[in-house]
């Protein structure tokens, strides 16, 4: 039993890692600055839901270190409603509205078959599918290519993302 907890314990600390190097990627200046993501709620949160798909991706073996992952990043979306003054009463249909848009993030990142596929996708998430994201949906989707290649081949201990993109070429 108390190894049983032990291991759970290590599992929430890894998770716990692992939000706060995905949270810290996510919330880069690159992504805000020459990305033009907009520096909202909403751009923020689309960018640690992109962050978390490759994460996801890379844990898709450990099924628990997932979960846990998960549980993690909806503790902290609910943390950061309440710090908003978000009361009781709304967090529940907050977290469902998020949940459901987290979700169906995911799914649309992970069915892409392809590059193009998902810029388009990012397209559709990031920018709200307006044109003027077209570059930067298309560079954001190399960078999510090379950063799920190289999580592929590291240690999560440290959750080395890898290089940061470029900056996306002026129109």
């Amino acid at each position: 039993m108390l190894k049983a907890l032990r291991r759970l314990g290590d599992r929430k600390r890894l998770a716990e890692k692992l939000f706060a190097g995905l949270t810290a990627r996510s919330r880069e200046p690159l992504f805000f600055l020459e990305f033009k993501v907009p520096d909202t709620l909403d751009g923020r949160f689309d960018l640690l839901t992109l962050h978390a798909w490759l994460v996801l991706e890379r844990l898709a073996e450990d099924r628990d270190l997932s979960q846990a992952l998960i549980d993690t990043i909806f503790v902290q979306f609910d943390d950061g409603l309440r710090q908003l003054g978000v009361g009781d009463i709304g967090i529940g249909h907050r977290v469902k509205k998020m949940a459901d848009a987290f979700y169906g993030r995911l799914k649309a990142y992970g069915a892409a078959k392809n590059e193009n596929e998902l810029a388009a996708a990012i397209l559709r998430n990031i920018y709200r599918g307006d044109e003027r994201g077209a570059d930067a949906a298309r560079e954001l989707a190399n960078y999510a290519y090379r950063t799920r290649a190289h999580l592929s081949v590291s240690n999560l201990d440290g959750l080395d993302f890898g290089p940061l993109p470029v900056e996306v070429a002026a129109p």
